[in-house]
């Protein structure tokens, strides 16, 4: 059998991509299916059953150029492995699976105010994430960028957190100077471990897709065409917390996220997150997003847990 398929309005090449890499990852999973292309159109050649299997997939595959700027390859390793990635209109309003993680489970909002952080993501520039333990606030962000560089929304995933723990005994520790503050990132590495497939994960870490570092390392760099994520803001005073903001490119993304209950400053009084999002409370482009007890997402003793501790502070 044979059918001709009409691209209508719109540049071959956006679909195809260069070189029609697109179209030859697309048309790998059509192995008995001859397909040539010519200009704006597709011949195919082959049993009935794979051209419309074809003409049913290819149709996905221009539907999601109609909601994003640009195709990728992951978009068609989407569409075969159904996932659907890229119902950018649902994950607008909270409730479309972000990214799958690597043992394919779908990572979405949990509760409602996990779907407030999605939403504020795509309407705003800056959000501030601020709750107890076990919310999910790190990993919705962390998600969230890692759909954005999968999709080529974005060139770098940044993370970074303030080293207070170190302090004295960072020399104590064994190796240089990455070997010793990897420990205090190490929730940022399970988080990314999630959603990336090791491989993967270790060619962005070397060629600097994704950038994990202490805070320190933020002073004096412009970051743009990137999302960066601030963790454990809680533990910086309100001078890092501007010269962090201040790092913003005109194209970036900026998450914070923090748990004011949990300070390890030797003062707890010199925490600068919650006056800086009082200072820039009510600045448009910015969001604060407030977790609670309720939204703790983690083993049910945790909610009990933290209760027990808060109802002693408030004693």
């Amino acid at each position: 059998m044979k059918k001709t398929l009409k691209l209508e309005a719109i540049d071959p090449v956006e679909i195809f991509g260069v070189g029609n890499r697109i179209l030859t990852e697309f048309c790998s999973y059509f192995p008995h299916l001859k397909v040539v292309a010519r200009g704006n159109e597709l011949i195919l050649e082959g049993r009935e059953s794979d051209i419309s299997e074809f003409n049913i997939r290819f149709a996905e595959l221009v539907e999601r150029r109609h909601h994003k700027m640009n195709l990728t390859v992951y978009d068609v390793e989407d569409i075969f492995s159904g996932k659907g990635g890229s119902d950018t209109s649902a994950l607008r309003n909270g409730d479309a699976v972000i990214v799958h993680g690597t043992d394919g489970k779908a990572i979405r909002a949990r509760n409602a105010t996990q779907q407030e952080l999605v939403k504020a993501y795509f309407s705003h520039d800056l959000i501030f994430a601020v709750g107890p333990a076990g919310t999910g606030k790190t990993y919705m962000a962390i998600a969230l960028a890692v759909r954005a560089l999968k999709n080529r929304e974005i060139k770098r995933i940044i993370l970074t957190r303030p080293a207070v723990e170190a302090g004295e005994r960072l020399g104590f520790l064994p190796g240089d100077l990455k070997d010793k503050l990897d420990p205090y990132l190490q929730p940022l590495y399970d988080a990314l471990s999630d959603m990336i497939p090791s491989k993967k994960l270790a060619e962005f870490m070397a060629d600097g897709t994704i950038q994990i570092a202490p805070l320190a390392y933020m002073r004096g760099r412009t970051l743009d065409r990137a999302c960066v994520i601030l963790d454990e803001a809680q533990n910086t005073n309100l001078g890092q917390l501007k010269m962090f903001l201040t790092r913003m490119g005109p194209n970036a993304k900026f998450i914070v996220t923090g748990d004011a209950t949990q300070i390890d400053l030797p003062h707890p009084g010199d925490s600068g997150l919650l006056e800086g999002i009082r200072l820039l409370d009510g600045i448009k482009g910015i969001a604060t997003i407030r977790f609670t007890n309720k939204d703790i997402v983690r083993h049910p003793l945790v909610v009990k847990i933290v209760n027990a501790f808060d109802s002693k502070d408030r004693q």
